[in-house]
């Protein structure tokens, strides 16, 4: 006898195009949702990835739980069908909770342009008020699970094998994810954060004002009479700023030696001292307090003893944003805040599908926001506080209009390489140079194979000029393209290399970017140098 009949629809298998830039992945820590199985078209898509039946294949039930394990989403009702992003337990012992960083920057992701996701989990969220020392004791051991490159004391430094995808931990699937354009970790910031401390558990609101209301019964309780508003959001102190700077750099690392079409969009922590000032001339003084805080630490620009030893977090392959947001979905967070990388991604995918990945992001209003902590000061000039971080950081401010993202730039040190916009337009060349190194691995390297290379670079590049990508009057002026026997030397031959430039001019870019691609055995890596 049936006791029930469910159906299950999969949705469409749909290709990919690999000229995409619009693909964010997300890695963090979030449950999986318990009682609900993987849906037919995840099951197939791991099956094809090699991860059920593959020679790195699992389990069935050690792949239920989705652990180190790519899963590609195309709305936000996909993922929270598989993880339970919204159950994190605010205390060990108790039943009480509030949503996952990660969950909520997925959920920003989709609601503000994105169309598609990867989520990588790496483990069960930890709760938020871990106890005496518990986030900072544990640190390193969470870090290492995001970026197996954080190792400390204790800690196993495993070297990334390319060749064993069912080695990869965090970071490392990127590898195997050659559609992926951004890669967030919203767990980060507060992973690097001192712990929080606990509402109080006697908690009075001012008594409303004394007016006559007629006799009811069942009515809902003062606003902002709950816990998650008294709950601080994660904030550092130096050395959580400090280890977040070495992940970070870490990152890089990886992006740069494995992955140098994908960027870093990443939040940045909220400053402990920020907590301490409030509102009105004080809101100034935070501004400049954090400006130098991070000079102090090396985020701005390295300085200071604090770098010995460690990276840094300036880079072309990164973009910072800040300050923290209230939007209306964050209610279930801890001071009603989230983190702005998830929202960041997502107006990056929207910015990719509908414009174009190279141009900016500067002056898009971002009508979900109702809030931000620290507050800015309103827009930029020679007066304004702001003005220093948003030649770092994308910055969002108030304007007349809304709470609008003032500046689209990455940390680098280097001014060539600060607008946004050209960092991810090189992103993409090196992605179709990656496809072409990988499509014609096992041609013979001769001038028919370079020539072939010329023509399908002078066209992406030409199409990139005729959107406005470029500077120049003419073509000859934006790009050109060198592959022939001047770009590569005899024992490049003898060893099977190609060797070819591209020379851009991006329409923001302050002089000419040269890139070198090496392509070998379907790799491509890219030496970068500024000519004049």
């Amino acid at each position: 006898m049936l006791s029930g009949l469910q159906f299950q629809a999969a949705a469409p298998a749909g290709s990919v195009s690999p000229d995409r830039t619009d693909i964010a992945c997300f890695i963090g820590y979030v449950a999986r949702r318990p009682g609900v199985a993987l849906p037919v078209d995840v099951q197939a898509a791991l099956r094809a990835a090699g991860w059920l039946d593959g020679p790195w294949g699992r389990d069935p039930a050690t792949l239920d739980a989705l652990e180190h394990t790519p899963v590609v989403v195309e709305s936000f009702d996909a993922f929270a069908n598989l993880f339970a992003w919204d159950r994190r337990p605010l205390h060990a012992d108790d039943d009480a909770v509030c949503s996952t960083y990660l969950g909520a920057a997925v959920r920003s992701f989709f609601a503000d342009g994105g169309r598609r996701a990867t989520v990588i989990r790496v483990g069960d969220p930890f709760p938020y008020l871990d106890g005496a020392d518990g986030r900072i004791a544990n640190r390193s051991a969470r870090l290492h699970n995001l970026v197996p490159a954080f190792a400390d004391i204790g800690l196993p430094d495993v070297p990334f094998d390319p060749t064993d995808p069912g080695t990869w931990r965090g970071i490392e699937q990127l590898y195997g994810l050659p559609d992926v354009s951004h890669v967030c970790l919203p767990d980060l910031p507060d992973i690097c954060a001192v712990d929080p401390q606990a509402p109080p558990t006697a908690f009075s609101p001012p008594p409303p004002p004394e007016t006559f209301v007629e006799c009811s019964e069942d009515e809902p309780g003062l606003p902002g009479d709950d816990g998650l508003r008294r709950l601080s959001a994660p904030r550092s102190d130096e050395l959580g700023f400090v280890a977040w700077r070495q992940t970070v750099s870490l990152i890089c690392d990886f992006l740069v030696t494995r992955r140098r079409d994908v960027l870093f969009a990443g939040a940045l922590p909220l400053a402990l001292a920020d907590a301490h000032h409030a509102g009105g001339d004080a809101t100034t003084h935070a501004h400049v307090d954090l400006i130098a805080f991070l000079r102090s630490v090396g985020v701005l620009e390295p300085a200071g003893s604090l770098l010995a030893g460690h990276g840094s977090a300036a880079s072309a392959f990164v973009q910072l944003v800040w300050p923290w947001l209230r939007t209306s979905r964050s209610d279930d967070l801890p001071e009603l805040l989230e983190s702005p990388d998830g929202l960041f991604a997502g107006i990056l995918a929207r910015n990719a599908l509908v414009r174009g990945t190279f141009r900016s992001l500067g002056g898009t209003v971002l009508d979900d926001v109702i809030g931000l902590t620290p507050l800015p000061a309103m827009g930029l000039g020679p007066d304004s506080p702001t003005e220093a971080l948003a030649e770092r950081i994308c910055v969002v401010a108030p304007e007349p209009d809304g709470n609008t993202l003032q500046s689209d730039v990455t940390s680098s040190p280097d001014i060539a390489w600060r607008f946004g916009g050209s960092s991810r337009l090189m992103a993409a060349i090196l992605r179709a140079a990656r496809r072409f190194g990988e499509g014609h691995a096992f041609e013979p390297n001769g001038p028919a194979l370079w020539a072939k290379l010329r023509r399908r670079m002078e066209a992406m590049l030409a199409a990139f000029w005729n959107e406005g990508a470029f500077g120049g009057a003419t073509a000859n002026d934006a790009y050109a393209v060198v592959c022939d026997r001047s770009t590569m030397t005899q024992n490049d031959l003898d060893n099977g290399r190609l060797v070819a430039e591209v020379s851009v001019l991006p329409a923001a870019a302050i002089s000419r970017i040269t890139v070198v691609l090496d392509m070998t055995v379907g790799e491509v890596s890219a030496q970068i140098r500024e000519v004049a």
